[in-house]
């Protein structure tokens, strides 16, 4: 009996939506790596990132 619920999630339960935002984070981390960029669109950037993370339970 596993009372503890700290199993990995199963493969079924990674979604499209999943990968889809995980795909889009990736995306923005580069984006934000770019050296073109003033500091308001980093800011902006930024805010976004951790926004998807705590969205997607990474923060």
């Amino acid at each position: 009996m596993d009372t503890d619920n700290k199993r990995a999630p199963s493969a079924s339960s990674y979604t499209c939506n999943d990968y889809r935002a995980e795909m889009m984070l990736l995306a923005m981390r580069r984006k934000l790596q770019n050296d073109g960029m003033n500091e308001d669109e980093a800011d902006r950037l930024r805010q976004e990132i951790a926004h998807l993370e705590k969205q997607i339970g990474m923060d």
